[in-house]
């Protein structure tokens, strides 16, 4: 029974009114969203755009009042070089909130993937394990202490979001 469907339902109900290769499509697709690796790479590749929009607008909010110190320096040089300097430095702050969050993206749905695998239950802990996990990979180059607290800030933010989502709607 597809996801979603009444228990009345069959397999085929969703690809009515296709041919057989478009069937066959959509059972590839449909085997691809349940593998771990094509799970990691779609968070992996949402976090980069994601991260890429939002390092975009916040290194655009940067250069907001010429009182600074970088916006007298800024404010001296010639428009077009204002511009290209605003523009490779938004450039660059995009690249590098895009690479953390894709790295950030990746690491968690794999790992929430893989213990879910491993665990073969749909919970909160798995969200949780994975928090933890990412929270402490991401934090483990910083020593123990930090490793220690990016998988308890990890862990907590995961169960916050992922009891918020699992939350009957009225």
């Amino acid at each position: 029974m597809m996801p979603g469907r009444g228990a009345g339902a069959g397999t085929d109900s969703g690809t009515a009114g296709m041919n057989e290769q478009e069937q066959q499509m959509v059972k590839y697709m449909q085997a691809a969203m349940e593998s771990c690796p094509a799970k990691t790479v779609i968070a992996g590749g949402m976090g980069f755009a994601l991260g890429g929009m939002f390092g975009l607008f916040m290194s655009s909010m940067s250069y907001d009042t010429p009182l600074s110190a970088q916006g007298q320096q800024m404010a001296k040089l010639p428009l077009r070089e204002q511009l290209r300097s605003g523009f490779k430095d938004m450039g660059s702050r995009s690249f590098s909130s895009a690479k953390n969050f894709a790295l950030v993206g990746a690491i968690f749905s794999g790992t929430e993937c893989c213990i879910e695998g491993f665990r073969a239950k749909n919970d909160l802990k798995n969200g949780i394990a994975a928090g933890c996990l990412t929270g402490g990979a991401l934090g483990a180059k910083a020593g123990p202490q930090a490793a220690a607290i990016g998988c308890a800030g990890f862990a907590a933010f995961s169960a916050a979001i992922d009891y918020y989502m699992r939350m009957p709607s009225d």
